[in-house]
């Protein structure tokens, strides 16, 4: 409370300046260098506004020296009054707000202001460089794997579609090892993974310039490799082949072959029935069938896309 107060009567001595300018423009700021005729100015004009008189020696003992008591509550009022209050406890009243402003704050506080605003200016740091770091482009390298076997999916044929607000999708194909690479500044990724014998699958990632490479796992697609086997394999048993390919197809299914030989292009049409002929008859017309697309409906294919890739006999 003390260092409070001799707070106060150093805001008191800041305002007996600024008072004195206002008749003696040309006096020393620092009230503390007063000396000499100041002192009588000060001493001239404090008898005219307030009718008071204080000696050279109490200047010198409150003024220009650091005294560990105050002045007397006498002094301190005419003083106050002075410089436009009406006493020591009204100055004191008004001046509280510049007071706790200005005091020093002790350790332990200042500790309680300075750790929350270095977190506040840390979390800033960290906000504008995470921002600058994915505004440039990186490539990024993803590659996929069977979840199951936990083997890499080897495909030309594995495509990702980025898609992306305001602007049309962006397609990517597999390389020859199966991967796919592109560049972006995006940083959070919304891509539809398809792949042959594989279930299509929507991909969201959030991407890191210091993570860019990413493995996707994939679900096999059970039918889908059915039909193959079933297009390879030799069975004798054509009956149980009809059975069970009635039951994993729906019977609106729409059932289509890309025709992509030599001699023929675009599409053939199949019903449910038709497509089944043709897997189980001997002639071997859908031998090494590849499953390019197929959806689903109640758990049965309703939706089959395939070619043919036809062998050359050595």
């Amino acid at each position: 409370m003390h260092d409070i107060k001799k707070k106060y009567f150093s805001l008191l001595k800041q305002d007996i300046v600024s008072v004195m300018q206002e008749s003696f423009p040309g006096i020393n700021p620092s009230i503390s260098h007063w000396k000499g005729q100041e002192i009588t100015d000060f001493q001239e004009d404090l008898l005219v506004k307030v009718n008071a008189h204080i000696s050279e020696k109490w200047f010198y003992n409150h003024i220009k020296t650091e005294n560990e008591s105050l002045p007397r509550i006498d002094i301190l009022n005419l003083l106050s009054k002075y410089v436009g209050y009406s006493n020591w406890d009204d100055y004191v009243y008004n001046k509280t707000d510049d007071a706790i402003v200005d005091k020093d704050i002790p350790q332990a506080n200042r500790m309680f202001f300075i750790i929350p605003i270095a977190v506040i200016i840390l979390m800033l740091m960290m906000y504008f460089l995470f921002n600058l770091i994915n505004q440039k482009e990186s490539e990024y390298h993803f590659s996929f794997y069977d979840i199951y076997t936990k083997e890499v999916i080897i495909s030309k044929q594995t495509e990702i579609v980025i898609l992306s607000d305001n602007e049309s999708p962006m397609h990517y194909l597999s390389d020859s090892s199966g991967s796919v690479v592109f560049k972006t500044n995006a940083s959070v990724l919304t891509m539809v993974v398809s792949t042959p014998y594989y279930i299509t699958d929507t991909i969201i990632r959030i991407l890191r310039n210091f993570d860019n490479e990413q493995s996707i796992g994939m679900k096999v697609n059970d039918y889908a490799l059915i039909l193959h086997y079933f297009s390879e394999m030799n069975v004798e048993d054509w009956q149980k082949r009809r059975t069970y390919l009635s039951k994993i197809i729906d019977d609106d299914a729409i059932i289509y072959q890309v025709l992509n030989d030599h001699n023929k292009f675009g599409m053939a049409l199949y019903n449910k029935m038709e497509f089944i002929d043709k897997m189980t008859m001997p002639s071997g017309s859908l031998k090494n069938i590849e499953i390019l697309d197929t959806q689903f409906k109640e758990e049965k294919i309703a939706l089959l896309r395939f070619r043919v890739n036809f062998k050359i006999n050595d």
